[in-house]
């Protein structure tokens, strides 16, 4: 079974897999990191070059691909689930853990990331809190249906966050 973050930016999903990968000694996949070296680009260069179709497009070729790996952590695009085929591929073989956050804490997080000015462009027009705020209006349903459980990271160190998703998915 794979174990699959998905959420919003800015929500730990990438750092959380990325120490669950080494705690359970399973390989990490952050898609969109996979997409990026797969194309040669960023993801900011295909949306302003290609537009955003022509991404979800390799977004979904993507998903297609790690989602058919066995034993596997994997960090998905904030947007990726709200692509049905996209779901039921990770649901086929992996647990989906839905990581939050408050939305101080993610734009926090969004600015204190090096790269992501670079890498990932603007969803929307409007400064970054009305972008989340929108974004998370439309996403967050999606998310909390298609979760198998959730994990709030605001206050918690990424420890703290593995250390639940074991425990729980140790009690299943």
């Amino acid at each position: 079974m794979n174990i699959v973050f998905i959420g919003y930016r800015g929500t730990g999903k990438t750092a959380v897999g990325k120490a669950l990968s080494r705690r359970l000694g399973r390989p990490f996949y952050d898609a969109d990191t996979y997409l990026e070296e797969k194309a040669g680009r960023t993801i900011s260069d295909m949306v302003a070059a290609e537009d955003w179709p022509f991404f979800r497009a390799r977004e979904k070729e993507v998903i297609r691909e790690i989602s058919a790996m066995e034993h596997c952590v994997i960090a998905t695009g904030g947007g990726a689930v709200m692509d049905k085929e996209n779901v039921a591929r990770l649901r086929d073989r992996g647990a989906l853990v839905l990581l939050t956050a408050d939305m101080d804490t993610m734009i926090q997080r969004i600015q204190a990331d090096e790269s992501s000015p670079q890498q990932r462009p603007k969803l929307l027009e409007g400064d970054i809190y009305e972008e989340t705020e929108r974004l998370l209006k439309e996403r967050m349903p999606v998310y909390k249906a298609v979760a198998d459980f959730s994990v709030d990271t605001s206050n918690l160190t990424i420890d703290e966050v593995v250390d639940q998703i074991v425990r729980h998915l140790q009690a299943e």
